[in-house]
């Protein structure tokens, strides 16, 4: 198999668990849908749409949206949650690497902590920006290396098996320098904006229990080192709990994310 779609099949099953932590991406979509500033009539596609949160959030302001996702089970709670919201919504298994889509199909393009997962952020931007109009705006949430979530990331990479060559580490999506390079020319108004996500816990070791069961890397991370090496799982997990310790007070664990906006030449 080739090793991207190795990796893209292990995404899959990894992030099949994720749907408990919809309650707390859920504002963040509205964040995400009003920096993009959706109004009622655009075609709107979420890329990486996991429960659906930003479609369903778009499609309630009468946009016509369509959510794409590579993992089915994720799919399944999308449909149930427009199904409660009441909005119809196209949604689509597949790739943000290969969009089933034509060219110029899309007013707004938008994905939350989706297409950072793509192994290539070229590929990824290329199809976006394919399936997007001219004039039209392609907007997205991403997590900053520098804060609580993309150092989480690697962290949890120091411990994980190795990507296939040329990966490229999901954080630096929140880096906003690699942004404006990989839109490029293709773009204009570049707009950044930050906001925080914040996650109640009890405790450092709740916070880390709860993603070890949820998040795609950990459970990864988790598993291999289970069955491996129990030793190196106990300082992966004490590692993690003082990272978290940084950004937790007051029963909540603050992860600053970066919005990013910009319209297609």
């Amino acid at each position: 198999m080739d090793p991207f779609e190795s990796f893209k099949a292990a995404q899959k099953l990894g992030w099949a668990h994720f749907a408990p932590l919809e309650v707390f991406t859920t504002s963040v979509a509205a964040q995400l849908v009003k920096h993009a500033k959706v109004r009622e009539g655009q075609c709107v596609l979420d890329v990486g749409c996991g429960t659906g949160v930003v479609a369903v959030t778009a499609a309630r302001l009468g946009a016509r949206a369509t959510g794409l996702d590579l993992t089915p089970t994720l799919l399944e709670r999308a449909r149930e949650n427009s199904q409660i919201a009441g909005v119809g919504i196209e949604w689509r298994e597949g790739d943000a690497e290969n969009l089933p889509f034509e060219d110029d199909a899309f007013d707004v393009v938008l994905s939350q902590f989706g297409h950072i997962f793509a192994p290539r952020p070229e590929v990824a931007v290329a199809q976006m920006l394919r399936v997007l109009k001219p004039g039209g705006t392609i907007a997205f949430a991403t997590w900053p290396p520098e804060l609580f979530t993309g150092r989480m990331f690697m962290v949890t990479a120091r411990y994980a098996p190795p990507p296939p060559p040329g990966v490229a580490p999901p954080p630096l999506w929140g880096d906003p320098g690699i942004i404006s390079q990989r839109l490029g020319n293709a773009v204009k108004d570049l707009v950044f904006d930050r906001a925080t996500m914040r996650v109640p816990a009890l405790s450092p070791q709740h916070f880390r229990t709860n993603l070890e069961r949820t998040a795609g890397p950990v459970i990864k991370v988790v598993e291999s080192l289970s069955a491996s090496d129990p030793t190196k799982l106990a300082a992966f997990r004490t590692e993690y709990e003082s990272l978290i310790a940084e950004y937790y007070e007051e029963n909540t664990v603050r992860q600053g994310y970066l919005l990013t906006r910009a319209v297609k030449i």
